[in-house]
């Protein structure tokens, strides 16, 4: 009982700690004045003036393209790549693997600063390409990571069924195994979707004078001044990247039941 009750006081703690200064910050969104640590009232004004604020929402539009763009390549290419790795021996499995999770422990920084240099060596001007280059680069192996799983579920009989009755690889692709590992696909979608909204570093060193993405705005602006609006900002990103997060744990668990119900069944 003991150890139970120290338990949930350690959680609570941990859950606490964890998100105590986003909830402060979600709450001061909501006070009337400027002040960071006195409230004095209950206002919708600082959300008011977010959405009317040109600059915040010139940044939004360029965020939003970018955060469109990328992870729909990210995943596809994520998706094709994947599927390869997994069909590959076992030695040049385990070489794909490593690779492809270099860059997920990477230090962003490094990313940051290697594309850059890439970028510029090729001459290719820092704008909307490079930005876009960049994003699809670093979601990529998150795609992967996201679907070898769901291929190692699937029936490796399927494949050799579906060629027995007729089939090309394109059509075992997309009768076969895209249904298989849908789940998956979707999850590193949205995973992507979630790191290109957010990214600070990358987008520093890639981005252009007029590719400016919402992250690299805020930072100016509290460069400045930190405004009640990046805390009205700061929640709706929190809401909404929470909601992508439960969208993707409800993928997840969905795709836990049908791996089991096929089990059962």
């Amino acid at each position: 009982m003991k150890r139970k009750l120290g338990s949930r006081l350690y959680v609570a703690l941990f859950l606490l700690f964890m998100y105590l200064p986003i909830l402060v910050l979600v709450a001061f969104s909501f006070n009337a004045s400027r002040s960071r640590s006195h409230w004095t009232g209950f206002t919708f004004a600082w959300y008011n003036k977010l959405f009317h604020n040109q600059e915040i929402w010139s940044a939004i539009l360029n965020t939003l393209f970018v955060a469109t763009i990328a992870p729909i390549v990210a995943t596809v290419l994520g998706t094709i790549s994947a599927v390869g790795v997994h069909f590959l021996g076992k030695r040049f499995k385990r070489i794909m693997i490593t690779l492809t999770n270099l860059p997920i422990i990477n230090p962003e920084i490094i990313t940051g600063v290697s594309l850059m240099l890439m970028f510029k060596f090729l001459r290719i001007e820092a704008g909307f390409k490079t930005l876009i280059l960049a994003h699809v680069s670093f979601n990529v192996p998150y795609v992967i990571f996201n679907v070898l799983p769901k291929l190692k579920q699937m029936d490796k009989h399927l494949c050799d069924v579906a060629m027995d009755l007729g089939c090309n690889w394109v059509q075992v692709f997309f009768k076969v195994i895209l249904p298989e590992i849908l789940p998956g696909v979707m999850a590193g979608f949205l995973m992507a979707v979630a790191f290109s909204l957010d990214d600070f570093v990358v987008s520093y060193f890639t981005s252009g004078p007029t590719s400016q993405a919402l992250p690299l705005t805020i930072f100016a602006m509290t460069r400045r001044k930190v405004s009640p609006e990046i805390n009205a900002f700061s929640s709706i990103m929190f809401v909404l990247v929470l909601s992508i997060i439960f969208v993707m744990q409800r993928l997840e668990l969905r795709s836990k039941q049908v791996v089991r119900g096929r089990k059962t069944g």
